[in-house]
Parts: C-alpha cells; structure tokens; sequence
C-alpha cells in the first residue's frame, strides 16, 4: 500500500516543478452509466489518484505552491447519512483532511462560489484540457467570469499550461512501494495464468478460462482485471484485441491468453500462448520458439542507457529471420525490415510503459528522439506471430497459428527484472505444468 508520506511527497514533487503564484487542478473520474440506473463498478482516475490516494467519485484536488493557508485542497462530497445507506461511506470534507491529509476540504456542491477566487490573480493554471469537456466549459466559465471583472481590479490566470507533460513524467519512474505493489500484482497474474494451464480441456469455452482466471485474481486481493481479459483459441488468437471470449476451445489448436489484475491501482499485463491438449504440434512450437527467442533477446536489450525503440527493434531482426527461416518469408532480412514485409505477421509494437494504466502515461520520444530507458521504469515486452487462417499466401500448415508472449520489465541498475518470471514460457515446460507432472 501507498503511504500518506508518499503522497504528499508526490505532490510536494509536482508543485516544486509549477512556477510561483500558480495552481493546478485535477478532476476526478466520473461515474459511468452501464445500463439504464446501473453503474460500471467505480473507478478513481489515476492522475487524481496519484496525487491523493482518494478514491471517491465526484471530487477536484486542487494545488497552490506556497499559500498559507494550505497547499493541498480537495473538493469532495459531503457526508449524507442518508445516501450512505444505500451507496456507502463518504470522507467528507472533514475526512479529506484527517484521513488523506488535505489542508483544506470543501463540499463538491460549493466550487461555483471558492474556485474561482483561487484561480483570480494566479500568473498559471496547470491542467489537463480536454480530458474533461464538461470541466473544461466550468473552467474557463471561471476564467471568463474572471476576466469580465478586470476594469474592476479583477486578475485572471494569463496562461494555461498543460498539467500531463509534468505530472506523467513522475509517474514514469516507480518509487520502491510502487515496484513493490507492482512485483505483487504480477505475481498473482503469473499463478492465474498457471492456473489457466492446469485447468484447460479440449471443449472447455473461452470464457470458462478467463473465469479461472479472474477467479485466482480476486482470491489473491486483485478484485478486478486491469484490462478486458482476452481468451482467444485457435484462429481467435489471431485478433489481437479480441474479448469476445465465447468460442469453444478445439484440440489440437492453441489459446492465446492476454490477462493481468490490477493491485491497488497498479496494473500487471501477462501474455500466454500454450496448446488446448497440453502438446505443441511441430509447426505450433516452430512459430513459438522464434517468438520465445524474439522476447528472451528484446528482454536482453531492455537497460538503461539504450533507447526506447531497440526492444523493438530486436523483435523485428529475430521474427524477420526467423519467418525466412521457415519458408514463411522469402528474402534479405534488411530488405524485408525495410519494406516492412514483416507486419503481415507481426503488426504492433514490442511493448508499452506499464503503471496505474496498463498503457501507462510517459513520452516514449524527447525532442523527437526515442528516450532512453532509465531504471525505475517498467515496461512489458510482447513480441508475436499471427498467421491468420484465411492466408492463402502461406503453406496451409502454418494458417491459424497465432502465438504471443508477454511480460512486465522492471528496469534496474543491473538491468531487466522480469517481474512475472513465474508463469512458465517454454514450451517444455508449459508441457509439463498441463501433464501434472
């Protein structure tokens, strides 16, 4: 878990980067409707969550470097035992301040009449416009109001700054609770995808695999998914963001397995290739040991010092060649990169930062150059092959094979630690996690 220290330290770093007489704002996420009166289970947004460890809809964190007041605000709901019975606990203003450590708390209902005399006479406003188009017509309804009033000695802010390009720079290096967390959730996503090994049959479904999943998620504290969990057999692990999840599962084929929990906030992101009948046919482990050697060498290249791009670019050089190899391409490897002759069978990226958001925030570019990678940055690596069934160009032997392999990288002094290193990736030993053995 987060300390209250650690948030606050956050915050301390990000109002440190803000000039003098500025303020930033932050929204909360918004309930989501999913039918009629139903709502999507609750979810805090994490640059808010970052910053606050606050977790109740309906509420605005806002920053003010050096006032004496306070510097930490929180506009929040106010308790109503009335609605507390049938929707649960509120903080309160009076709980924003004792039990999250706010200077200052202030019914949600009041910000018309307080936030914009803490915006009047401020040089910046830090916040994310357009995240919140609802709150952006608030804002600048302030702003404008502000302004109105400047013959009368009113000062509104002059200059808008984007928050984001601050607040997810911090974000992309993980503090030692951060990894911590981060090591557990992918933990508990490695025992599930084992447990998706052990239990799977031949006419099992799809969404039977993802409920065994999801299962060992929640009895390990993870309650929810950090992403829809994608179950694809045979052909279907050929889409790469398929979540249908519905189809039955056919021996002699393969299921894709793209699943990982989010712990406290903090997602882990875990991919799986492994055969329905716990045995690789002679092409299925052909096509995945080019991916497996494609993974084991981007993993390699995955320390500090090198650029953000050379995982990738590893997995191209690997698959490239090993798709001549097997006859699946014919050509140089250097033509083929070139020409781009590869993505028919691997068209994305190799990963993606990985944090509060399973596509977490941080710029993979600075000054239009691939950053390089840095220790405390976590990232998955995820190369794949997919040969879609109705490929008439490839030998019939290799169509509806679809392999990928995914894991989350901690970046340290000494290079890549492979948090989810326990969920077995070759194939012998996926066979013999399936046999029992």
């Amino acid at each position: 878990m987060i300390s209250k220290q650690e948030f606050a330290r956050r915050r301390r770093t990000l109002m440190e980067l803000m000039t003098d007489n500025s303020i930033a704002v932050i929204t909360g996420a918004a309930e989501r409707i999913r039918n009629r009166d139903t709502h999507y289970p609750y979810r805090q947004d994490s640059d808010f969550y970052y910053l606050t460890g606050f977790s109740e809809p309906e509420a605005v964190l806002v920053l003010i470097p050096g006032r004496e007041q306070g510097q930490f605000l929180l506009f929040c709901r106010e308790r109503n035992p009335e609605r507390e019975i049938w929707d649960g606990y509120r903080a309160g203003p009076e709980g924003a301040c004792s039990e999250y450590g706010a200077d200052d708390a202030f019914p949600i209902d009041d910000i018309d009449d307080i936030l914009p005399g803490l915006l009047e006479g401020r040089e910046k406003v830090y916040y994310a416009m357009g995240r919140d188009p609802s709150f952006d017509r608030h804002l600048m309804e302030w702003i404008n109001s502000i302004r109105s009033r400047s013959r009368a000695g009113a000062s509104p802010p002059g200059e808008l700054v984007d928050l984001d390009h601050f607040l997810h720079e911090l974000r992309l290096f993980k503090s030692a609770g951060e990894q911590k967390i981060m090591r557990a959730a992918a933990s508990i996503s490695a025992r599930a995808h084992c447990r998706a090994m052990q239990v799977c049959r031949p006419g099992m479904y799809e969404y039977q695999l993802q409920a065994e999943i999801e299962h060992e998620f929640a009895m390990a504290g993870a309650r929810f998914p950090a992403y829809n969990s994608i179950v694809g057999g045979g052909a279907n692990g050929c889409i790469l963001h398929y979540v249908e999840n519905s189809a039955k599962l056919t021996s002699g084929d393969l299921v894709l397995i793209d699943a990982g929990c989010e712990l406290e906030h903090y997602a882990s992101d875990i991919t799986r290739t492994f055969p329905v009948n716990g045995r690789f046919s002679a092409e299925q482990k052909a096509i995945y040991d080019v991916v497996l050697q494609a993974q084991l060498e981007a993993i390699e290249a995955c320390k500090p010092g090198n650029h953000w791009n050379e995982p990738h670019q590893t997995t191209v050089r690997v698959i490239t060649d090993g798709l001549v190899e097997l006859g699946i391409l014919d050509g140089e490897r250097n033509e083929l990169v070139e020409t781009g002759a590869y993505r028919d069978f691997y068209m994305h990226r190799a990963g993606h930062w990985l944090g509060m958001d399973v596509h977490d925030v941080g710029d993979y570019k600075v000054h239009d150059e691939w950053r390089l990678l840095e220790s405390g940055m976590v990232l998955t690596v995820e190369p794949g092959i997919y040969i879609a069934r109705d490929n008439t160009r490839v030998d019939e032997r290799w169509r509806g094979i679809g392999i990928r392999i995914e894991d989350d990288i901690l970046l340290s002094g000494a290079g890549a630690v492979v948090l989810s290193a326990d969920a077995p990736k070759t194939t012998s030993d996926i066979e013999t996690l399936m046999a029992g053995k």
